[in-house]
């Protein structure tokens, strides 16, 4: 879901492709993600929380060169972004317009996924 929507935002750029897949490749990487969660964290639900907690927790290891810390923080943020995309898009699209701008942003109502059923 990120890796899509840092394509549609440098298709609009003019450049090289090569250019801009390089530019698209560092957007997209464990550490790049790892900061844009940060940068999310303040204005996310409790439910938004759960959804990345869940994903982090999921990650695993990770690749050998990478940190597992910053893994799970980009599984977790690609966790929450295929789920509001999957359920809530107008949310996603209001979460990705904060990544993409500058500018003041204030947290909707909580968004909560639906509780996990006890297995």
């Amino acid at each position: 879901m990120w890796e899509l929507h840092q394509r549609l935002r440098h298709c609009r750029q003019a450049g090289r492709s090569g250019d801009l897949h390089r530019a698209v490749v560092a957007e997209v990487r464990a550490e790049a993600q790892a900061a844009a969660l940060a940068r999310l964290e303040p204005l996310l639900s409790a439910g938004e929380r759960d959804l990345v907690r869940r994903g982090r927790n999921r990650a695993g290891r990770g690749p050998r060169r990478g940190e597992a810390v910053i893994y799970g923080q980009a599984t977790g943020f690609e966790t929450m972004l295929g789920w509001l995309f999957l359920r809530d898009p107008e949310r996603l699209a209001e979460l990705l317009d904060q990544l993409d701008s500058s500018r003041p942003f204030s947290p909707p109502p909580d968004h909560e996924p639906p509780s996990r059923s006890p297995s």
